[in-house]
């Protein structure tokens, strides 16, 4: 297994991301690492999986760690390296950066499958990058 180069992808906090200590919401960080992702892998190779094969990629693990807050006003710096692991799963690592920050206020392991019609699973597709 190789871990790839890290992939640097940049996401606007808005005020809709806040909730009401002014911070980003939890769940909101999900958002942005599946921006990310699609970011990576290209939202027409995406479209085109879904709409001409019905494939899909689909969340089967997610483990994050928060060590501080984003703010409204923020342009964090996602940063995303990833690992396939054997046929069938792929694995993120993501890191949600603050400017001037010294750690990532957010890191994310998370897992992803790949899904066919009728929720079957499916090998990972031969697409760029992840071969």
């Amino acid at each position: 297994m190789t871990t790839s180069a890290p992939h640097i992808f940049h996401a606007q906090v808005y005020y809709e991301d806040t909730d009401h200590s002014g911070v980003v919401y939890h769940a909101n960080y999900l958002k942005f690492f599946e921006r990310a992702r699609e970011d990576i892998i290209g939202i027409d190779t995406l479209s085109d999986m879904w709409h001409s094969h019905g494939i899909g990629f689909a969340v089967y693990k997610a483990d994050l760690r928060f060590q501080e807050g984003a703010v409204f006003g923020d342009l964090l710096e996602i940063r995303t390296r990833w690992e396939r692991q054997g046929d069938y799963r792929l694995v993120f690592f993501h890191e949600a950066w603050r400017p001037k920050g010294n750690r990532p206020a957010v890191t994310c392991r998370l897992d992803l499958v790949c899904l066919g019609p009728e929720k079957k699973l499916l090998p990972i597709p031969d697409i760029d990058p992840f071969f």
